[in-house]
């Protein structure tokens, strides 16, 4: 059945501008991970997808290797688009990266030119698209000049194939020097996505935070749900239930555990999910402009988006929430 847009649903969403630009993203944004590859069928991914768009998600994010396999996410969700969503392509922003291995070799992996202009140029024959509106250095590369990286990024600008740029998971001195170098060639970084959890906090302690508030560069976080252990679908005594996917290794720790229990506990306190609560936390401050979701089913997503109905934080249940993770920080600042 073909997609219909509801008349006002642009209502039902809060917008924040990202950094010191004149884009604006949509607090909660749908993450495309690893629950849109080849396991989905596009029934189900077009049924989740167009009720983001038609609640308000104008942001997609992907990536070359969001699957599984690697590339099929771009993939189908480029049919989504193609079959459902093409007459509003003016309203939504796609967004994908480059930086984990694609391809077998020396020039299928990390931050080189080579392989940055390469994969952008893979990533929008999957998705069908002339441009994406943002395209990201997925992670930081030790081996490669910072200059390198960042003039690949300025050149995908400058040949019509992103309309912005920006990084993830890079720690706070090269958010810095990632900003200068792209100043000096005229080319804005736009927006850093970071992990970032009440559970994961290193963007703080490592000072990305406060070097992107004062450079005027957009936060969006992901990991938000620490990977769903502030779901509320696990416990330390039962470890996964209620359908929750299973636990990274570094987060299947019983500190951590008892931590979410607590926040849960806050979390239904408020009249809130565990998720809810956990979102709300992310969004507290203006430098986040938005956060990343990644849903399994479309309850899910009405879950997470019902967070827009109460994302108001007392200082007292700010407090609160730092002293019950206060025990269980899993901070994961990026490795190579």
């Amino acid at each position: 059945m073909p997609f219909e847009r509801t008349p006002n649903r642009y209502d039902r969403m809060i917008y924040h501008r990202v950094g010191n630009s004149g884009l604006k993203l949509p607090l909660i944004s749908l993450g495309l991970w690893q629950n849109f590859g080849d396991t989905r069928d596009i029934h189900s991914a077009s049924e989740i997808i167009t009720h983001a768009f038609d609640a308000g998600i104008t942001h997609f994010d992907l990536a070359n290797n969001y699957g599984p396999p690697a590339g099929a996410t771009e993939t189908l969700f480029g049919q989504v688009l193609k079959s459902n969503l093409a007459s509003w392509r003016d309203e939504m922003i796609v967004s994908s990266k480059a930086g984990y291995e694609m391809w077998p070799g020396p020039y299928g992996n990390f931050g080189s030119r080579k392989y940055l202009i390469a994969s952008c140029n893979q990533s929008l024959k999957r998705l069908g698209l002339d441009y994406v509106d943002i395209f990201y250095s997925h992670r930081f590369d030790p081996d490669t000049p910072l200059a390198e990286t960042m003039g690949a990024l300025a050149d995908i600008v400058r040949q019509g194939k992103a309309l912005y740029v920006g990084i993830s998971s890079y720690p706070c001195e090269q958010t810095i020097q990632a900003h200068t170098i792209l100043k000096e060639m005229g080319v804005p970084l736009l927006i850093h996505q970071p992990s970032y959890s009440i559970l994961n906090r290193w963007i703080e302690s490592d000072g990305t935070m406060e070097a992107c508030d004062g450079l005027g560069i957009g936060i969006i976080a992901y990991g938000t749900l620490g990977h769903g252990l502030l779901s509320g679908k696990h416990s330390r005594d039962v470890g996964s239930v209620n359908g929750g996917r299973a636990l990274p290794e570094h987060h299947k720790n019983p500190k951590a555990m008892e931590a979410a229990d607590r926040v849960g506990v806050i979390a239904r306190a408020r009249g809130q999910t565990p998720a809810q609560l956990a979102l709300a936390w992310c969004l507290r401050k203006q430098v986040v402009c938005s956060a990343l979701i990644g849903v399994r089913t479309l309850d899910q997503l009405k879950e997470n988006l019902a967070v827009l109905e109460r994302l108001e934080l007392s200082p007292d249940e700010v407090e609160a929430i730092d002293v019950a993770a206060a025990e269980g920080q899993i901070d994961r600042k990026p490795q190579w």
